[in-house]
């Protein structure tokens, strides 16, 4: 039998913030049974539910990110 090790999430923050910081934005993998796809939330979800705010100087960082954890999912 062999084993793998996966990242399954990751944070997007300021550096030196804590990453319940509003703003930091999560990206997981996750299986529905329908296949891996992403989940992206963001600490102020739970004032804003369903908005995600992306400064443009943020995207890059975030952009990086999602795509990173795309390559990761399995088909």
């Amino acid at each position: 039998m062999s084993y793998e090790t996966r990242t399954l999430k990751i944070a997007v923050c300021i550096k030196g913030e804590a990453i319940f910081h509003q703003g930091t934005t999560e990206i997981e993998i996750v299986d529905e049974a329908a296949g891996e796809f992403l989940k992206i939330t963001q600490s102020n979800e739970e004032v804003e539910p369903g908005v995600i705010k992306i400064d443009p100087h943020e995207w890059p960082h975030r952009k990086a990110a999602i795509e990173k954890m795309i390559k990761e999912c399995r088909s």
